[in-house]
């Protein structure tokens, strides 16, 4: 097995599930498996004694070692540190991804003879920090981070190369407009993507980090205790193991439902046992808000590009959650088309990535990109300021959501009162005009500006937001040499010197130095 770009590979770095793919001699992007024999790795990690695991053994654990299982870690991305203690240790999110991926790049290398770089895949609507910390994921699992690029502008990619959208050299033979309706295991995204010769272009992103098949399985367990709590006293979500075996009843009973009218859920506690019927009508009641959802999103997105449905030649269907037949069914009736399920939900974004991959190498090499890609922002982006009439905070906007990437932009604030002398920049990410609804996502400060400057001294900040979704920032206030060009510093971000240590942990196979 020959990598046509040595060592780099594409990853999708799943919720509930994550692929690593490569792109062969012959130019196409192939799945690589497990060491278990399988495309896909749960993305979940046991914690056993000075032991970490990761992947399908980590998975059957949550049936017996529930309170040492860390899963679904993407999605608090952003925050300090994971949700759960483990050994009266706490780890930073990023860690926990690291092993996931450390994991997927050890297997690979088995296969590939090594590998070392690569371009790991986000939700389009992931923001700033999120971006920053999968990156310092693939840098703490020892990856050379070539590029982190969206879900499903990936899925868009392998998708053009699988039905000869993309010639030979790279083009499109004719123009192609898509909507792309990913639902994973704990994430939503909707985009509309256009692919012309040798572009792809992102029109519009919307979705939910918080939002996926985990949640349709939280509904059939809530079902499952209810049930059972009529008939038997004692709630098992009270015990994380009974809880962890329920669970993975559910996610099954979730995926006979996409094939079957109707199936059981076992759930057993205290002694008591139980065989619940749930059918495929009942599942969709149990879930039809989240659907709904997922619907308005769409709606929303496919205004945000412009376009009507009559304009979209393709509804392609990315994720394992989009095998659930409502999810189809709602698609149909929203379009008017069959969507297209001819690409694997679970492989696509990690041929994508691999295909990336490949286009970064061949540059470097010094050969001409085969095809280009154009994203847009999915959050807006500016800095808290205050306005002038009624002195409270307000989101000053720099780049709104769906600007084209990559964007510049500038604008002019004033400082608050004589004789100032630093000046403090939050940035803030999202659409409300209250900085507190927005998410705060970094700060920096421009010190020792010269004595008796005046009022209103005025303030210019500029953006430069990369294809990538990174931040850089320009301060400069008028009439002195005060400027600050950087990027951002960001609270709940790990540190160089945290990076550092925590690659040395992971790489060294322990929890702990």
């Amino acid at each position: 097995m020959t990598n046509a770009n040595g060592e780099a590979v594409g990853i999708d770095l799943g919720t509930t599930y994550s692929a690593i793919a490569f792109v062969d001699e012959t130019g196409r992007p192939q799945t690589l498996n497990n060491a278990e024999g399988e495309k896909v790795t749960p993305s979940v990690v046991l914690f056993e004694e000075s032991q970490v695991v990761v992947g399908k053994e980590a998975l059957k654990a949550i049936a017996t070692d529930a309170p040492r299982i860390a899963q679904c870690a993407k999605r608090e991305l952003g925050h300090r540190l994971f949700g759960k203690t483990f050994g009266g240790k706490q780890y930073p999110p990023e860690v926990i991804q690291a092993w996931v991926l450390q994991k997927l790049v050890r297997d690979a290398s088995q296969q590939l003879g090594g590998v070392n770089r690569a371009v790991i895949t986000v939700p389009a609507y992931f923001d700033e920090v999120r971006r920053k910390a999968t990156q310092d994921a693939g840098l703490i699992a020892g990856l050379e981070v070539l590029d982190i690029i969206n879900e499903p502008t990936a899925a868009a990619i392998a998708f053009g190369a699988e039905h000869g959208f993309l010639r030979a050299d790279g083009t499109s033979s004719k123009l192609q407009r898509i909507l792309v309706y990913d639902l994973g295991g704990g994430t939503f995204d909707v985009t509309v993507m256009e692919i012309h010769g040798s572009e792809f272009t992102t029109l519009a992103t919307d979705g939910d980090v918080q939002l996926g098949g985990f949640d349709w399985d939280q509904r059939l367990v809530n079902y499952a205790v209810e049930r059972f709590t009529k008939a038997h006293e004692p709630d098992p979500r009270q015990d994380a193991n009974a809880l962890g075996r329920l669970w993975r009843e559910c996610e099954d009973a979730k995926r006979s439902l996409s094939a079957r009218e109707k199936t059981f859920i076992g759930c057993e506690y205290r002694g008591n046992a139980m065989r619940i019927e749930i059918t495929r009508p009942q599942f969709q009641d149990l879930t039809r808000d989240l659907l709904d959802r997922t619907a308005f999103t769409t709606r929303q997105t496919l205004r945000a590009s412009g376009l009507q449905w009559a304009d979209i030649d393709r509804v392609l269907l990315i994720g394992g959650s989009t095998r659930m037949p409502a999810v189809r069914d709602l698609l149909h009736q929203l379009s008017g088309k069959h969507p297209d399920v001819s690409v694997s939900p679970d492989e696509a974004v990690a041929h994508g990535a691999a295909l990336r991959a490949s286009l970064i190498c061949a540059q470097a090499a010094g050969t001409p990109p085969a095809f280009t890609i154009k994203n847009v922002n999915s959050h807006s982006l500016g800095v808290v300021a205050t306005d002038p009439e009624t002195k409270r905070p307000r989101t000053g906007v720099l780049i709104p959501r769906n600007t084209k990437l990559p964007a510049e932009a500038r604008r002019l604030f004033k400082t608050q009162k004589a004789n100032q002398r630093s000046i403090l920049v939050q940035i803030v990410e999202g659409e409300s005009a209250d900085p507190n609804a927005c998410s705060q996502i970094g700060r920096c400060v421009v010190r020792n500006l010269p004595p008796d400057l005046p009022a209103a001294t005025p303030i210019d900040i500029a953006f430069r937001y990369e294809e990538n979704g990174r931040l850089q920032i320009r301060v400069r206030v008028a009439g002195t040499k005060a400027k600050l060009h950087h990027e951002l510093t960001r609270e709940n971000s790990l540190t160089p010197e945290e990076i550092s240590m925590w690659r040395a942990i992971v790489q060294k196979g322990g929890r702990s130095l």
